[in-house]
């Protein structure tokens, strides 16, 4: 047996009855909030040109809608709005992250699984398994190698996305074991995503979710008429590890306990709208909102460090850039009280980049993962007195009591209505996904 067969094999017998249902809650959790995220997205204009760009190549075929779109819009091809779709979800870097694979899990999944629905007619409990499916798969598959992507700067959202998008749309699509092997094998020669977007401040990474969840669509359905891919796509001297990590990973890194244990239930809920690998120092940073800050020193993660920390991160070159600025954040956290999609609108405000000058980053020997550390910040006022402020952790994390209403309070927002809440966590029991894509398109 290979990684690829035995993925296949699992997703293939998921039933509802058979997925724990704590696990069933947690993805209909996180099915909200990538949806909540694409609204917002689409509402802010975060993700035009691959709107445009779905509609431009995918007209000819209406199998599939996106979301943010008037009533009544053209319909695109699923691999299409599967495309457009991931980049809405991931545009705002508010969607979710699982710590352990520092992956995004729910935008290269969600969007398959939803476009797969109308494309062939499927009600919620399908949508449902095939989503967990995918999430299951991604966080595996990230966790398998921790950091390992980041380091060779590769993007493991696109690189381990696309496999699960592969999954997720051959569960949905019913094709038999076979076919979804050759689909993953397919899938993963389309694996990458490149990170250096850090380098110029581009926003490139906004893209990755949206290719590899088109790149899932397309593997399936080549499989689906033939094509064929290595079983051994994963853990082959060539495979997704070997060739893009240059070493190989266990199986049982990945397959160890499917269907036991389940790493879904361990993402991580965004409450701010950046990236992930310096929200717990956002959280203790609300601590100094309110006071003169002379200076602030914030300890960091070694394998966040080059990612958010570094020469010129005080003074991002464009919003998106300051996504991934820890100096500039903490300082708009200080300074205002809350970081939203709003606060990167303007990366000028001379306050902020005033105190983001004076902010100072310490590489920290936590153990553990880059995403879960804790948040730890040594400020000094104008008189010399010392402020140490700190947590634990980041919110939203699957341990916090307050997940639920988190993350109910953050899809109320995005979509902007509670109703629209109520009508999403009723997907199990839809028998067509037409009611949830009501919810999506632009009022």
């Amino acid at each position: 047996m290979t990684v690829a067969r035995d993925l296949a094999g699992w997703a293939l017998g998921l039933t509802l009855d058979t997925v724990p249902e704590p696990v069933r809650r947690a993805a209909v959790r996180h099915i909200l909030d990538g949806l909540g995220c694409a609204v917002a997205a689409a509402r802010r204009g975060a993700a035009d040109a691959a709107v445009l760009t779905a509609r431009e190549l995918g007209g000819g075929r209406p199998e599939a809608s996106i979301i943010g779109q008037p009533r009544g819009a053209v319909r695109v091809t699923r691999a299409e709005a599967a495309f457009a779709n991931g980049v809405l979800t991931h545009a705002l870097d508010f969607d979710d992250t699982h710590a352990g694979g520092l992956v995004h899990a729910s935008a290269p999944v969600v969007p398959v699984a939803l476009a797969e629905a109308e494309a062939l007619g499927l009600g919620g409990p399908d949508m449902l398994l095939g989503t967990i499916a995918g999430l299951e798969a991604i966080c595996r598959l990230g966790a398998a190698a921790p950091h390992g992507f980041h380091a060779r700067g590769l993007h493991a959202t696109a690189a381990c996305g696309v496999l699960a998008a592969a999954l997720t749309s051959s569960r949905m699509r019913g094709l038999s074991a076979d076919a979804t092997v050759h689909a993953l094998g397919i899938a993963g020669s389309q694996a990458g995503g490149l990170l250096e977007f850090l380098n110029t401040g581009a926003s490139t990474k906004r893209l990755h979710p949206g290719f590899a969840a088109r790149a899932g669509v397309l593997a399936a359905t080549l499989a689906s008429h033939g094509a064929t891919g290595p079983d051994t796509v994963i853990e082959g001297e060539y495979g997704l590890y070997g060739a893009l990590l240059g070493r190989r990973v266990e199986p049982a890194a990945i397959t160890g306990g499917l269907g036991e244990r389940w790493e879904l239930t361990r993402i991580t809920v965004k409450p701010y709208p950046a990236c992930q690998l310096m929200h717990a120092q956002l959280d203790a940073a609300r601590e100094l909102h309110g006071l003169e800050i002379a200076d602030v020193t914030a300890e960091v993660h070694p394998d966040a460090a080059s990612i958010v920390c570094g020469d010129g991160k005080e003074r991002p070159r464009t919003s998106y850039d300051a996504k991934f600025s820890l100096p500039w954040s903490l300082a708009a956290m200080i300074v205002d009280g809350a970081v939203t999609a709003a606060t990167y609108d303007r990366i000028d405000r001379p306050e902020v980049l005033d105190l983001a000058a004076r902010v100072r980053t310490e590489v920290a020997g936590y153990g553990g993962a880059a995403a879960d550390q804790p948040g730890r910040l040594r400020a000094v006022t104008p008189g010399g007195r010392e402020i140490l402020a700190e947590v634990p952790r980041s919110g939203g994390g699957p341990d916090d009591p307050d997940i639920e209403r988190a993350v109910r309070d953050k899809a109320c927002a995005n979509l902007g209505s509670a109703d629209h809440v109520d009508r999403i966590l009723g997907l199990p029991g839809f028998a067509s996904v037409r009611p949830l894509l009501t919810v999506l398109e632009e009022e």
